[in-house]
């Protein structure tokens, strides 16, 4: 297994439309393997093929025990087939640390995808799980959270990024000696 670099934000490639994966073979099982070791590594609780420069529909998740799950999970061509409820929670990224804002999603949802056995399943979850499933999912489509954000909330941010992003520039520039 190796660790994948993140992309961040405002790489162009974490905003594009990810293809459907049509052959589930050994190198798409490698694949996810690392996905599920750059995830934790990251440390985060889901994680989707965009995010490390590939555009398939694959995404991973561990979430905490207490949601359900036991252990990392992949879900390939995942589809949102159901929604229940709203709640506000805030939600960040890994495309974008050290942000974190209050995001309207369902409570509740189900999502038919594939395992990575090849088959086909439909997994339903509330809280957490469906945040995540609903955030990984949004990433295979080229959507990032702040997307889900007000009009003028996200244009802030985005000035903000922009310009966190050119001070770092700045400040990685070689200094001249005098």
């Amino acid at each position: 297994m190796a660790k994948l670099p993140i992309l961040l934000y405002p790489s162009p490639v974490i905003r594009k439309k990810s293809l459907s994966v049509t052959s589930i073979n050994g190198e798409l099982q490698r694949f996810i393997d690392d996905m599920v070791e750059t995830m934790h590594a990251a440390p985060g609780m889901g994680l989707a093929a965009p995010q490390v420069g590939t555009l398939k529909r694959v995404i991973v998740l561990d979430p905490p025990d207490d949601v359900g799950l036991t252990g990392p999970l992949a879900l390939i061509n995942p589809v949102l087939i159901g929604g229940e409820g709203q709640i506000m929670e805030e939600e960040g990224c890994l495309c974008i640390p050290d942000l974190n804002e209050p995001v309207s999603r369902f409570q509740q949802v189900a999502v038919k995808a594939y395992d990575r056995n090849e088959k086909e399943i439909v997994l339903e979850g509330a809280d957490l799980l469906a945040r995540i499933l609903q955030h990984e999912i949004d990433h295979l489509d080229g959507i990032l959270f702040i997307d889900r954000l007000s009009t003028a909330k996200r244009l802030l941010l985005k000035r903000r990024l922009k310009n966190s992003i050119q001070r770092s520039a700045v400040s990685r520039q070689p200094k001249a000696d005098g």
